[in-house]
């Protein structure tokens, strides 16, 4: 089982750092190269470049939070999201985590 993860090709995992201009201001994000993968893909299937798909995600942000603590965690998040067909991932209860890891073992 272990192999599905730890045999991921190492490109996949390699850190990218792009320099996107947000609200008029040039910042640099750093990713993992699949993660930017998934992005451009979700930008190209919202007709948008990259820049203004990640502006609007900054901005929906700030709108309900005010702040951004860590902006490439959040992009990473909103790939899963996306590989999950748009429905967001929930952290599991701890009785939850016990319940699965009982019974796989």
């Amino acid at each position: 089982m272990c192999e599905l993860y730890s045999g991921a090709e190492a490109e996949l995992f390699e850190l990218k750092t792009r320099s996107i201009r947000i609200d008029g201001v040039v910042t640099s994000i750093r990713l993992e190269a699949i993660f930017w993968q998934l992005i451009e893909q979700i930008a190209e299937e919202d007709q948008l470049t990259v820049a203004v798909f990640l502006t609007r995600i900054y901005r929906e942000v700030i709108l309900k939070q005010a702040k951004i603590t860590n902006f490439a965690s959040l992009l990473r998040v909103a790939c899963t999201t996306y590989l999950n067909n748009g429905k967001r991932l929930v952290l599991a209860s701890k009785a939850e985590v016990d319940f699965y890891s009982a019974v796989a073992e």
